[in-house]
This record gives C-alpha cells, structure tokens and sequence, in this order.
C-alpha cells in the first residue's frame, strides 16, 4: 500500500501527461474499467488508462490483442509498449484488488476457456493478481492457450516460490522490461 501510494504520487506529473495526451488523441473516457478474476476467483474491475478505439470489442466480443492491432489508438501503441496503460493499476493495490507483483488477473471470458484448456489454470487465483508478475518478466504476451500453458508454469513457480526477495527481483525485472518496451502488443 505504501509503495502504491509513493508510485502514485512521484508519478502524478506522467499521469496527468497520459490523461491530457489521451483525451487529445482520442477523447473520453480516459480509463478503461474491465471485468477480471481476482484471488479465490472473485471478480473486481481493473483500471487502465484507455488505449483502444471505444467500440474495439463491439462486434468482435473478448478477443486478444494483436502484435499490430488496429483498434489501438495512436498514443494507445505509446501507453502499452511502456505499459503506462497499466499505472492506473496502482488504484486496484490501493483498494486491496491487487498487489505489486503475482500472476497477472485474467478477464472472465478468457478465464473460463483457460481453465478448461489448460490444466491446473485456476492454481493462479489462490494469490492475488499483480500488476507485474514472473509470468510477465520472462515470457512475451500470451495470445492462445499454448501460450497460457506456457505463462501458467512461470505463475506457478512464482506462486511455490514467493518471497520479498523474488518480488524484489521481479520489480527490478520489470523496470527493464517497462524501459525498453520488450515484449509490448
């Protein structure tokens, strides 16, 4: 909570720089709320910064992004290769939603077709969802079951194996990972 209420605050100049940059790109609303699977299963709302077009899923329904996704805006492909579009995030760790690192929250949609794909899928919710997460540092963005397969083993060592001392090294991880933009879609 403390580290949360820091970030929030020593970031307060970029995020009032994202907001203004979004609305001038593409309008409200500035955040995007969205369904996820939190620990034990229990669904809360995600915050983001909004970085797709407002009617992206109108007529597709859930889908997963693509490497050059036409539905992301202009400054939207800025936000996610930084993931500036998760900071609002740090609001969820605030609420109790979500901490600083562990298996990233999966939407419902998707997590009903993981669990049935992939065994052992629902292990991940037995902690709460992170912003940032061993899975997230190690492997790029999961776009189908194999990939979720894959990213599930990482969770799953993070969640046998977590300590300060990993989340620690997972933060570090993720500062390199957020300042070369490795492994954005």
């Amino acid at each position: 909570l403390l580290v949360s209420t820091v970030f929030l605050v020593l970031l307060s100049p970029v995020l009032l720089a994202v907001i203004v940059a979004i609305v001038v790109d593409s309008g409200f609303p500035i955040l995007y709320r969205q369904g996820r699977v939190g620990k034990r299963g229990k669904l809360f709302q995600v915050l983001k910064f909004r970085t797709m077009r407002t009617d992206a899923e109108q007529m597709s329904g859930p889908v997963y992004a693509t490497e050059h996704d036409p539905r992301v805006t202009r400054v939207g492909h800025f936000l996610r290769n930084y993931r500036l579009d998760e900071l609002p995030q740090f609001i969820n760790v605030l609420l109790g939603q979500m901490t600083l690192v562990g298996p990233r929250p999966e939407r419902p949609h998707f997590f009903n077709v993981l669990r049935k794909d992939v065994p052992l899928f629902e292990l991940r919710t037995c902690v709460k969802p992170g912003i940032t997460g061993w899975a997230q540092i190690r492997l790029p963005y999961a776009a189908d079951s194999d990939e979720a397969r894959a990213k599930l083993e990482y969770d799953l060592y993070y969640v046998m194996h977590r300590t300060l001392w990993f989340d620690l090294a997972v933060l570090l991880e993720t500062a390199r990972v957020v300042l070369t933009g490795a492994g954005a879609r």
